[in-house]
């Protein structure tokens, strides 16, 4: 049975009584919001462990608070030169009147000292040219001065809009989403032998090489599953930058693909939700889990030093000049 508080002398050991706001309270839901949580369990939660009831309206406008800092975050100046800039979308559905999918961009710079550093988000419904021009005219406003690699997932437009922006700035095929693409044309029962032999064309040693392994790529494997190799013939003149650089440059962007694990992370907050009510709570929710994620990053990364003094040999005209 549960027992009753008939003289009303209970205090609750985090909240005084008649208070629904407490030290940290605005933090707490902060911190829940990011971890993914909808208002409405965010409230739920707090009355279960806290016994306080709170409002959406309260909750509502605790997150709304971080707008300002968001706004804030996305204009904040940024480093002269990366060396690398990795960009990615996520598709997220949007409730405005109609359930849409709309893109969420990242662009995730390392800095000179290998340094990852998210540079941005932005939201479209739809991927082109125009979109990319001003992103990397926001990049190049908010202080950046040069790109040396940009690797991108065939984000349609972007080559151009970067090339207008940073006409010096390499595009690189993302390899890793080359590969994810392929497979999914093979059977499980081939994916092995199928990823083994892809292998083989982005780790040799030159382009020239790489296209010989190609061959025999579409020489075994064409009759089952002719798109694959169509597909990296058709995009071959943007993998093949890679094959440039030495082996501590190509290690540290082939490894390092930053995005990845942080857009695993997204997906995760947003499996449950199924849809956001509007742009400004999506971007709330991704602004904060980013910052989460930011925070870990405290550590340069690995094999930065080799690759630094790599990117000094190769691009050393570049880095004196910025």
């Amino acid at each position: 049975e549960v027992p009753r508080d008939r003289h009303g002398s209970f205090e609750p050991q985090l909240i005084p009584k008649h208070q629904t706001r407490w030290a940290g309270f605005d933090d707490k839901i902060i911190s829940l919001y990011a971890r993914g949580m909808t208002v409405r369990e965010i409230q739920a939660h707090l009355e279960e462990m806290y016994g306080t009831e709170v409002s959406p309206s309260l909750i509502s406008s605790v997150t709304d608070a971080v707008a300002d800092e968001v706004k804030a975050w996305q204009a904040r100046p940024l480093e002269p030169i990366y060396p690398i800039v990795y960009l990615d979308c996520i598709h997220v559905k949007v409730r405005e009147g109609a359930v849409r999918v709309k893109a969420v961009y990242l662009a995730i710079g390392i800095t000179m000292t290998g340094d990852k550093e998210v540079l941005g988000l932005w939201l479209a419904q739809t991927e082109g040219a125009k979109f990319w021009l001003q992103v990397v005219t926001e990049l190049r406003n908010r202080g950046v001065q040069d790109i040396f690699i940009a690797y991108v997932d065939g984000l349609k437009g972007f080559p151009d809009a970067i090339e207008a922006v940073f006409p010096q700035a390499v595009v690189q095929l993302c390899i890793v989403h080359m590969v994810r693409h392929s497979l999914n044309y093979v059977s499980w029962k081939r994916r092995k032998e199928v990823a083994a032999d892809l292998r083989r064309i982005y780790t040799a040693t030159t382009a020239e090489e790489a296209e010989l392994m190609l061959g025999e790529f579409e020489a075994r494997w064409d009759d089952e599953y002719l798109p694959i190799g169509q597909s990296w013939r058709r995009n071959w003149s943007r993998l093949t930058p890679f094959f440039d650089y030495p082996p501590e440059i190509r290690k540290v962007i082939y490894t390092t693909n930053a995005i990845e694990s942080v857009n695993m992370s997204l997906r995760k907050l947003t499996k449950n939700r199924g849809s956001f009510p509007s742009d400004e709570a999506l971007t709330k929710l991704f602004y904060l889990a980013l910052r989460n994620i930011s925070q870990k990053w405290t550590m340069p990364i690995r094999d930065w030093k080799a690759a630094l003094t790599r990117f000094t040999i190769q691009f050393g005209d570049r880095i004196s000049v910025n």
